[in-house]
């Protein structure tokens, strides 16, 4: 029990290291623009549909719950507000970090521990290349940039799946929707959650990129860290969460 927790807090320790050569690496020449446009178009382009798909089926199964609950008080006008609200403060960072967690996260521990194993990481070292700008940092920040760019799609498409199944399914009036959802949507609970989407792309980035420069034992290791990548970052952004939501409940509401 006593060599878990050691080996435990070891690996904490190297994961900070990690953090500190990273923010080290933002200053360093050159500056690799072209690898970063690459890692947004791998990392955000290619994952519209998925997030699509995800967004709206929340949306609508969101939706669904909240006219069935709302009809109890004659109040499903207020289904659309509701709705918005959620998936900008929580449902969207949340669904649309966990979709790209599942399809970019572990490919990039993959791609990363690959490298490792086959000793490519060993090769770029001694041409004296800094493994963590040239690798890491592309990802990390086409992360930042991403991850808020799709979960504000998200919101949108979720909004407007709620949209759907509440005037078509349920004949809400579709005027008095809009108004009152416009009306209770404030721009503080939109940027709440693209600052969470934010901050989860970091974890998430890091994470992964720390498990996959880490990966021992050959092909099996790859496919370790992959899962660890994936566990670790899941688990890391809903406790990171529950963090940024009491801390600008406290900041909106006092």
């Amino acid at each position: 029990m006593f060599a878990r927790v050691l080996n435990k807090l070891d690996g904490l320790g190297r994961y900070f290291t990690f953090l500190g050569e990273l923010l080290r690496s933002v200053v360093m020449r050159p500056f690799r623009f072209a690898q970063v446009i690459a890692e947004i178009e791998l990392l955000g382009v290619n994952s519209i549909m998925i997030i699509l798909l995800s967004g709206g089926a929340i949306g609508m199964i969101f939706a669904l719950q909240m006219v069935v609950m709302f009809q109890m008080f004659q109040a499903e006008v207020g289904t659309g507000a509701a709705v918005a609200i959620a998936m900008a403060r929580e449902l969207a960072p949340i669904i649309t970090t966990l979709m790209l967690i599942a399809k970019n996260g572990s490919a990039m521990a993959a791609e990363l521990g690959t490298m490792q194993v086959t000793e490519q990481i060993d090769a770029l070292e001694s041409m004296s290349i800094n493994v963590v700008q040239y690798l890491v940092l592309p990802k990390v920040i086409a992360s930042i940039l991403v991850f808020p760019v799709l979960t504000l799609l998200a919101n949108v498409i979720g909004a407007l799946g709620a949209y759907v199944i509440s005037t078509e399914l349920y004949g809400i009036d579709s005027a008095s929707y809009l108004d009152y959802m416009f009306d209770l949507l404030k721009p503080a609970d939109v940027a709440s959650g693209l600052i969470k989407a934010t901050v989860m792309g970091f974890i998430t980035a890091t994470i992964c990129c720390f498990y996959g420069l880490h990966t021992t034992q050959g092909a099996k290791g790859v496919g370790d860290s992959a899962t660890k990548a994936v566990v670790a970052s899941s688990v890391s952004i809903l406790m990171a969460d529950y963090i940024m939501a009491s801390m600008m409940m406290r900041l909106l509401y006092g």
